[in-house]
């Protein structure tokens, strides 16, 4: 079974991406290694059309160190381009966005991203990729994410790599990525906020709960809206996951000397389970026994929890020492948030350790929906069981919502919901 993309090309389904970032991630590195992968530069372009700005892109084969990877630029014809800027730019590791210095705003760039003409799982993450790019900004700044105004990221190169990696994704049929350990560089920047110690401010902010190595270079081996993509897209951090391996793609940043090739190596696969739809990862387990929480308080934990990424949580009772009742408070979630997790449940529960075991996970493959009802827009989980079938299960707040709203049954919106769910599908 495979699923359709806007346009009616067919890729298979529960495709993995893996990140080898030895060389860190720039926007342009990584929309590059998926053109490298096989994204169809024409689909892409064609769906970046949706965005009414003007540019082009160029593309072209280069070598860096002893890869063959391709290079990806993209031009506006309006913007003017200061030579020793451009120079500039090219002493530090990857494509800068230097030649727009007048930007935009983050909600210049949401209203954008909103108004165009996009698949809505591409404006989602394009949405979300600037949106964590925002709050690292107004973080380091000390501003609200409404006041900040973006000046390289701002420009059209940056909006185009930012929409280009989530079509990407989309049309590749990907499910789940991971990447390696991310190669920070050291030294300083020229910026429109004046020089700025590597890594620069946002994208260390970006970085946070991310495992880093040192890449022993002085230069920018990651820039924000590098870190940004692995910041939303990224499901877990680590080494090569088991798969079969379908195409390896080469991005290429600037050329530079170093002992490593400026280069984001991608690979693509599928995962080797031997059901349909079968795909294999890892998840943390984090626990922790209390004997003196109070009840009333575990719905603001688990809410707490889920807001920092939890993937389930769950309260057991227990008998513990001296006879005293307690509880067991399990949070499952993945390797990378192990320690936002445990934050969580440091600051929120009575809890002075916590432990942490990791183990292997078999998931059916599944995807969140959409669709449209008589009683308005509802969520919907569609989960691939081992032969294949599709089971459709509505989002019950939805529902809710929906039934309150409309003054009909709970029952009949979830009906409505799924209905249309599986007709969808058909």
């Amino acid at each position: 079974m495979s699923r359709r993309s806007s346009t009616g090309s067919r890729q298979p389904a529960g495709r993995i991406l893996h990140l080898d970032t030895f060389s860190g991630i720039a926007g342009n590195m990584f929309l590059a290694a998926l053109l490298d992968l096989g994204l169809s530069r024409k689909e892409l372009e064609a769906d970046l059309a949706g965005l009414d700005l003007p540019f082009r892109l160029v593309v072209r084969r280069v070598q860096r160190g002893a890869l063959a990877a391709r290079y990806l630029d993209v031009r506006a014809p309006a913007a003017k381009k200061k030579a020793t800027k451009k120079k500039a730019a090219r002493k530090h590791g990857h494509h800068h966005h230097v030649h727009q210095v007048h930007g935009r705003t983050y909600v210049q760039i949401r209203d954008l991203l909103e108004k165009a003409r996009l698949e809505e799982p591409v404006r989602e993450r394009a949405l979300a990729i600037f949106e964590a790019l925002a709050r690292a900004e107004a973080k380091v700044h000390g501003t609200k994410i409404e006041d900040v105004h973006f000046h390289e990221v701002g420009a059209v190169d940056a909006i185009v790599d930012v929409t280009g990696a989530a079509i990407g994704l989309h049309r590749l049929g990907i499910e789940r990525v991971t990447a390696t350990p991310v190669a920070l560089g050291h030294g300083s920047v020229d910026t429109a906020h004046g020089r700025l110690p590597l890594p620069a401010p946002a994208t260390l902010e970006l970085l946070a709960g991310i495992p880093t190595v040192p890449a022993h270079v002085e230069w920018e081996t990651v820039t924000p809206t590098g870190a940004a993509i692995l910041r939303v897209v990224v499901d877990e951090f680590r080494q090569l996951p088991a798969m079969t391996v379908e195409a390896v793609g080469h991005g290429a940043g600037n050329e530079r000397e170093g002992a490593m090739p400026n280069v984001l190596r991608a690979v693509l696969g599928r995962s080797g389970g031997p059901h349909f739809g079968l795909i294999g990862d890892r998840v943390v387990s984090l626990e922790t026994n209390l004997d003196d929480l109070v009840p009333e308080h575990f719905e603001y934990l688990m809410e707490r929890l889920f807001e920092a990424g939890a993937l389930d949580v769950s309260i057991q009772h227990l008998q513990m020492k001296k006879n005293r009742p307690g509880f067991l408070v399990r949070v499952l979630g993945r390797p990378a948030d192990r320690h936002r997790l445990s934050g969580v449940l440091f600051a929120e529960s009575t809890a002075i350790g916590v432990r942490a075991t990791e183990f292997e996970r078999l998931v059916l493959r599944r995807e969140a929906r959409r669709v449209s009802t008589p009683y308005g827009s509802i969520g919907v989980k569609v989960v691939w069981n081992g032969d294949g079938r599709p089971d459709v299960s509505a989002e019950v707040d939805d529902c809710v919502r929906a039934a309150r709203r409309a003054d009909v049954s709970l029952r009949d919106v979830i009906r409505a919901a799924e209905e249309k769910a599986r007709s969808d599908l058909l």
